[in-house]
């Protein structure tokens, strides 16, 4: 058990941040593992064949990320803002402090008897080690996260949204008390029940960040690291919904407006597909699917996701309102 003790400034400075680098580890990790999930099922089926065939399971991430344990601090930089920009977070990864590296890869090293290779390249020479990890770190993005991050930031957001008024009807007490079964709050203390290492508040900045997720889960996922305020990342409500097939009950209201072939696009991006598996499905041809979804993509209704030699299409989540409200 371990306690983080608050004051007043403290309690003023609790926030709460939406990360993409929080999602990378833990779905890497449930991704590489062998047990199957009983809400991540569906992505892990989509995504990993793509991740295989990119190598990744043999790369930097799989050398940092194991099947369980310590995740090195430096891959989830503080978010700077609400909800930071990938890009944004992998440049705050190049910018780690190079004793830095070393002191997390150092307690990997403890934790794991060993570092491979291509870490013990990066304790060596940490510039240009985070270079190439941040690369390896875009291109799982790209095949992995991205062409399904309108979904997943929905499911985000909406916890956001329901803890913020939680705070504004109760309190920043019933706050706590209902994030987590492992997390409660008295006395000026929040209490962390499964937490073996100690939470001294003068070994991390002011605060408290709290960040929803999608992959994190069922426990938590701590970061204490000076001068950083203390990380706090906890499952999201409705995780559980978030890989349900939707109904597509407002194709038809939407095919006046769209056209019929663009609308049953939409529709069958339900789940992220290339021009040549959408033509299968769909019966159009490749030509004309290539040109619906550049019409798509010019109106902010579908992003383009590189994924080795493949361009995967996904819907926006401007389309997933769209559709949703063409289905009320």
């Amino acid at each position: 058990m371990a306690e983080l003790a608050f004051s007043a400034n403290d309690l003023a400075k609790v926030r709460f941040a939406v990360s993409p680098m929080w999602e990378v580890a833990p779905s890497f990790r449930l991704l590489m593992s062998t047990t199957a999930h009983p809400v991540h099922r569906p992505w892990v089926e989509q995504v990993r064949p793509r991740v295989l065939a990119a190598g990744l399971e043999r790369g930097w991430l799989a050398e940092l990320i194991g099947p369980s344990g310590y995740v090195p601090d430096f891959l989830t930089p503080a978010p700077g803002q609400p909800a930071p920009a990938p890009a944004a977070e992998w440049d705050a990864i190049r910018a780690t402090p190079a004793d830095r590296v070393r002191q997390d890869l150092d307690h990997l090293a403890r934790h794991q008897g060993y570092l491979g290779p291509r870490l013990s390249g990066l304790r060596a020479d940490p510039p240009a080690g985070l270079a190439r990890l941040t690369q390896e770190i875009e291109t799982y993005w790209e095949s992995a996260l991205a062409p399904y991050w309108a979904r997943i930031r929905a499911v985000l957001d909406a916890d956001v949204f329901h803890r913020a008024r939680t705070v504004a009807e109760h309190g920043a007490g019933h706050l706590f008390n209902d994030l987590h079964a492992s997390v409660s709050w008295d006395d000026d203390a929040l209490t962390l029940a499964r937490r073996k290492r100690d939470m001294p508040r003068h070994r991390a900045g002011t605060g408290l960040l709290l960040i929803p997720s999608a992959f994190t889960g069922p426990g938590l996922r701590t970061r204490m690291r000076p001068p950083d305020p203390p990380q706090l990342a906890y499952p999201a409500r409705g995780v559980g919904a978030l890989w349900e097939k939707r109904p597509a009950t407002g194709a038809c209201a939407l095919s006046p407006v769209l056209g019929r072939s663009r609308t049953l696009l939409l529709t069958e991006l339900e789940t992220p597909a290339s021009t040549t598996e959408l033509a299968r499905r769909t019966g159009l041809s490749p030509a004309g699917v290539s040109q619906y979804l550049t019409a798509l993509r010019g109106a902010g209704l579908v992003s383009a996701h590189r994924a080795g030699r493949s361009v995967l299409y996904a819907r926006t989540g401007a389309a997933e309102t769209l559709l949703a409200a063409s289905c009320s």
